[in-house]
Order: structure tokens, then C-alpha cells, then sequence
């Protein structure tokens, strides 16, 4: 890899990929504002609180829209994200107070009714930001006090949002949405129904500083309790890094020691000895794998997802993934995926050379198909979902030409230039003892030996050592939750890569003690568990 790291390469990548993931301003970008000056206001998604993952258009649902509507134009992480940002009729300008001003007044027809009706019984809520703020509430209510029967409900809308603003000099810190239970639309009946969509605005100053005005957000992942189980999952994985330290060290210590001892003092004494287990087979193990060329390809892959992972933490770690900086993950994703493809085609080629391969064009392909491939067929898959309900998760037409000429002149490029480099490093397989030109066979084994066992057995340690952050990391993916605690995260993950490391070479051990010499596919695969976990 000197070809790659002697050079400024990684400053230069590290300095676009901040650029490129900076946050995406408002309007005004320097977020400063006199008295009566507009501030932009935008309506994002709607969506059933209960499936965060289900997202809408604002105006998918029949809501007082402006004379024109004005998309907001979206980075592409933001589009990533599923983010539509569209204007509002709503008018929040700077310390200008309102009381019950009226947006709209209209009849809604019976499908109208029908269509927020079925919105408000699956609990919908609406996103919009304010000057970068995000604001949450709810379209309605359903009234089941004291009824039974469901076809007793009632259900209402709300038709009064008061937006209460907390500001310092002359910025905006704080916004949040209270909706009137007393102002309300009822929807339990087919039929048409006027109604009076009002809003009101407060203004208040507070002495919280612009630069605090993300912490809010991340206060709940950062409570005690919450850190408490943080640190539990740590304490957790740093005894089952010990347990295997202990457990290795045992092996290397009584197994392993008698044996270098017997090699070190005579040669022919040993060979006069019958071999059994790993000694037996150490003609073998050196033994090219089956299907080269495939094993290189993931091996570069895995390289290239791991520098991902590294890169990824390093942003985290220096405060570019602050809460709701809209699409700055999805950006740095693909992004860094991009610009480490030289890393995957330098492994993959180079290795399959040293291998003694010979068609590296061939493997160079198959490293650019391995993960693009099913992640391509995945997302025709998923993305004709979300267009057919409408959903925003649907990725525009332009998105889609966007990462298909990213990928056609930056990633193929440098695949295909750490490909050459890889070919031309001329390195050679060394190995530390003669490959037999015949392999032995393989005596045979017991059922908790064969692959799926072994992967089992590979993964559940390390899972067990990362289970409570996964639950964390889930809980902000698919759901409400916002994840914060990088640091946390970071040293959990250096500690899944010591188990991994550690059980990995445990169970290939055991693999060549019962004389099994295709250890290379079992270890890819028990390797693996990491990317998988």
C-alpha cells in the first residue's frame, strides 16, 4: 500500500470530503436576521409515527398550499435521505408576533376527509424546518375515551399551530409546534367539511448561545441512564476481550509452545516423529483457495468497506454528524465509497497476482461487480416499492443519473488505477514452508465443524460484545431515537475488531487441529461477521 500512502492523497480526500458533507445552509446561511426579516420555513415529510421509515410529500396530503409552491434544492445526501423540503403558506418572520392568523379557509370534498381521516388513525405527524430547525407535531387526534367499539372513534384535525420561537439577539436558537386541542376539524363523517387552517407565533429571548442550539437534540442520548448502559455494554465487551485473550494465550502458551521447541532443536528427530494435526497438514496449508480470483475480489471489497468504516469514524469523531445535518452521512457515504475504490482494485489485483493469477482484468471487474452488484439489485428493488405508494424514499430520476456517472467517472476510474498499480507491485506470495504438490484429503469431519456451525460460533461472540449499541444504532436508524455518542461507538468497534481478531484465530486453529487445510474461505467467512455485525 506505499503506492498510496506516501502521498497527500489523504489530505487532499480528507479536505473534499468535509467540503462535501458541510452543512447544507438555509437561505439566509449566515442564520442572522434583523427585525421583520423572513426566515425560510420549510415543510418536509409527513409520515405514520409509528413507521419512521414511511415517509410522504407535506402536500400528499390535502393541506393549505402557497399560490406556487417552491421545492427547495436538496444536496444529494438530502435526497438520500428521502428530504423534500417545499414552501410553506406559513409566515414566521424574525420577532414579528401573531395571533390566530389565518392561512386558509376551504372545504374539504368527502375524499378529502377520507384521505386525513385514514392519516390521523394511523397517527401521522409532519416534519418542517425553520431556519435549519426541525419542527415535529401531529395532524390530529383520534378520540376513543370511553368507547369501546372503534366504530365509535372519533377523528379530528387540527386546524391551530402555535409556533413558539426562543432567539438570542439575532438569531433563531429554539422552535417548536403546539397544536390546539380546542380548534379542531371533525372527520369521523364522510361528508364535506369547512375548515379554518390558523397559526399563531411567539417570540421569546433566551441566553443560549447559537453554537448550543443543536445540543437539545442530542440531550437524550447523552442522559445519564443512557450513558450508564453505554458504558455497561463497554465493561461487557472488555470481559469477553480478556476471556479470549485468556483462552488464546492458554492455546499459544501449552499447545503451540512444546511444539516450536521441537522443531527449533533438530530437524530430523522431528520428521523421524509422527505428525498428527496441524503438523501433519503444514504442506497444505499454503495451498492456493478454490475460486481465486472470487476470494480476491472480496478480500479488496472488504479492504474498501473497512477504510469506508475508518473514514466514516473519523468525521463523527471531529462533529460533522451533529444532529440533523440533513444528508451529511448519505453524502460522506458515497462520497468516500468513491474515492477508496483505487484502495479496493490495489488489494484485490495485487493479492490475486500474488496468488499466480492471470486474467486481473477479469478480477478487476469482478471487485467493481461484488458489492455494487447486489446493492444495485437491492435498490431496483426497493426504490420500485417506494415509487409505486409514492413514498419519498423514491430516489428522482436526476438522483439516480447523479451516482451513475459518479460511479462511471470516478469510481470505475480508480478502480482501474489501483487495479494497475496492484499489477505492476510485483509482490510475491511468501510463504514459510513448501506446498506439497499433491494436497491431502481431508479425514472426515463432525457436523459442529462444517461452515454454518463455524460462522455461528464466529459470530455470536462478537455480537454479544456490540449488542447493546446495535439496539441504539437500530433504534436511530428505523426509528425516533438520535444516536450522538460516537466516542462510545468507536471504542466499541475498535473492541469488536479484537474479538473478531482473537476468535478468528481460535477457530482456525481448531480447523487445521483436525486437519483441515481450506482454512482460507472459512476464515473469509468468519471475517466476515464483522462487516455483517
Amino acid at each position: 500500500m506505499r503506492n498510496f500512502g506516501n502521498s497527500p492523497a489523504f489530505v487532499i480526500l480528507g479536505v473534499f470530503i468535509l467540503s462535501c458533507v458541510s452543512h447544507v445552509r438555509s437561505d439566509a446561511s449566515d442564520h442572522r436576521y434583523k427585525e421583520g426579516d423572513p426566515v425560510p420555513l420549510y415543510a418536509n415529510k409527513v409520515g405514520p409515527f409509528h413507521n419512521p421509515s414511511e415517509t410522504y410529500r407535506y402536500f400528499d396530503l390535502p393541506f393549505c398550499s402557497p399560490d406556487h409552491v417552491k421545492e427547495k434544492k436538496e444536496a444529494l445526501g438530502e435526497v438520500l435521505n428521502g428530504d423534500r423540503l417545499v414552501s410553506v403558506p406559513y409566515k414566521l418572520n424574525f420577532r414579528e408576533e401573531k395571533d390566530s392568523s389565518v392561512v386558509c379557509k376551504k372545504k374539504l370534498s368527502k375524499d378529502e376527509v377520507v384521505f386525513f381521516r385514514k392519516a390521523v388513525e394511523k397517527d401521522y405527524y409532519f416534519q418542517m424546518y425553520y431556519d435549519d430547525l426541525p419542527i415535529w407535531g401531529f395532524i390530529g387526534k383520534v378520540d376513543k375515551e370511553g368507547k369501546a367499539d372503534p366504530s365509535e372513534y372519533k377523528y379530528y384535525l387540527y386546524k391551530h399551530i402555535q409556533f413558539d420561537v426562543l432567539y438570542n439577539k439575532d438569531r433563531v436558537i429554539e422552535i417548536s409546534a403546539r397544536m390546539d386541542p380546542h380548534l379542531l376539524v371533525d372527520l369521523t363523517e364522510d361528508k364535506e367539511v369547512d375548515a379554518e387552517f390558523m397559526y399563531t407565533v411567539k417570540w421569546k429571548e433566551t441566553g443560549t448561545p447559537f453554537e448550543k442550539r443543536m445540543e437539545r437534540y442530542s440531550m437524550s442520548s447523552s442522559l445519564p441512564h443512557h450513558l450508564e448502559i453505554h458504558w455497561f455494554s463497554i465493561i461487557n465487551s472488555c470481559v469477553t476481550v480478556l476471556l479470549l485473550t485468556g483462552f488464546l494465550a492458554t492455546i499459544l502458551m501449552r499447545v503451540l509452545k512444546n511444539d516450536f521447541i521441537k522443531y527449533g532443536q533438530d530437524e530430523e528427530a522431528a520428521d523421524d516423529q509422527e505428525e498428527t494435526g496441524w503438523k501433519y497438514i503444514h504442506g497444505d496449508v499454503f495451498r492456493f483457495p478454490k475460486y481465486k480470483s472470487l476470494f480476491a475480489a472480496a478480500l479488496g471489497s472488504g479492504t474498501q468497506l473497512f477504510t469506508l468504516t475508518v473514514f466514516i469514524f473519523m468525521l463523527a469523531l471531529v462533529g460533522v454528524f451533529y444532529p440533523y445535518n440533513r444528508g451529511a452521512l448519505f453524502t460522506a457515504l458515497v462520497v468516500i465509497y468513491a474515492l477508496t475504490s483505487g484502495i479496493a482494485g490495489y488489494v484485490a489485483t495485487s493479492f490475486y497476482c500474488q496468488l499466480e493469477g492471470t486474467n486481473w482484468v477479469r478480477n478487476l471487474l469482478l471487485t467493481g461487480c461484488l458489492f455494487c452488484g447486489p446493492l444495485f439489485l437491492t435498490f431496483c428493488f426497493l426504490n420500485t416499492v417506494a415509487i409505486a405508494y409514492s413514498a419519498t424514499a423514491a430516489l428522482p430520476f436526476g438522483t439516480i443519473v447523479v451516482i451513475v456517472l459518479i460511479w462511471t467517472l470516478v469510481t470505475s476510474p480508480l478502480l482501474v488505477l489501483g487495479g494497475i498499480a496492484g499489477k505492476n507491485s510485483r509482490a510475491e506470495f511468501q510463504a514459510p514452508c513448501r506446498t506439497t504438490k499433491y494436497p491431502r484429503e481431508i479425514p472426515p469431519l463432525p457436523w459442529y465443524r462444517s461452515a454454518i456451525p463455524q460462522m455461528a460460533m464466529a459470530g455470536f461472540l462478537p455480537f454479544s460484545a456490540i449488542y447493546i449499541e446495535l439496539y441504539y444504532i437500530f433504534a436511530s436508524v428505523w426509528g425516533h431515537r438520535i444516536y450522538t455518542i460516537y466516542s462510545i461507538l468507536f471504542i466499541v468497534f475498535i473492541i469488536l475488531l479484537i474479538v473478531t481478531a482473537f476468535i478468528t484465530v481460535a477457530l482456525t486453529y481448531f480447523q487445521l487441529a483436525a486437519e483441515d487445510h481450506e482454512w482460507w474461505w472459512s476464515l473469509w467467512f468468519m471475517t466476515s461477521n464483522l462487516h455483517a455485525n
